[in-house]
Parts: structure tokens; C-alpha cells; sequence
């Protein structure tokens, strides 16, 4: 399952949040997200565990946990596939 976590503190690194996530089982990968030209960054990330029931367990108890400061979101993360639920046509531009 690949996992999205949002609201981190600017101070944590791959291996952090690795390790946030490892108490929940295997992680296959941890990766911040870093602003190409600041090196700083975004405050969100990926998180990839090979295991469903593990990840849930781990969005579950991680959900608003406290994590250098700042309560972090975890949620399912869309594929790029177009996953994502579609928005409903709102009229305008392209109606």
C-alpha cells in the first residue's frame, strides 16, 4: 500500500519516517519530498509497505500522531492511474 503523510516537520528525513512506520510492520520505502531549489522540504511524503493489513493498522495509529511538533495526517495515497475519485462537472470552462 502506498501511503501519503502530510504535515511534517521541515526536520524530518527519510529514515525517520521510515522508522515511524517500521513499528507497524515492513516498510519497502520512506521518501520525503524535497524542494528542487530550496533542498528543503515540502513537509509531506511517501511511505510504501508490501503488507495491507500492517499499513492499515499503521494509518490507523499514526493518524494525528505527534511527530517532532506537528500532529501528522496519514492517508491511503492514489495511484497515478487515475485512481482518484472524479470531481463532479461543476459547470464553467469546460461544461
Amino acid at each position: 500500500m502506498n501511503i501519503f503523510v502530510a504535515n511534517l516537520n521541515y526536520k524530518v528525513q527519510d529514515e525517520e519516517l521510515k522508522q515511524l512506520f517500521e513499528e507497524f510492520g515492513t516498510v519497502d520505502s520512506a521518501r520525503v519530498i524535497i524542494d528542487r531549489e530550496t533542498g528543503r522540504s515540502k513537509g509531506f511524503g511517501f511511505i510504501e509497505m508490501p503488507n495491507d493489513e500492517e499499513a492499515n493498522i499503521a494509518l490507523k495509529e499514526l493518524e494525528g500522531k505527534e511527530v517532532q511538533g506537528k500532529n501528522i495526517a496519514v492517508k491511503k495515497a492514489f495511484e497515478r492511474n487515475n485512481e482518484r475519485p472524479q470531481r463532479q462537472d461543476r459547470g464553467g470552462y469546460n461544461s
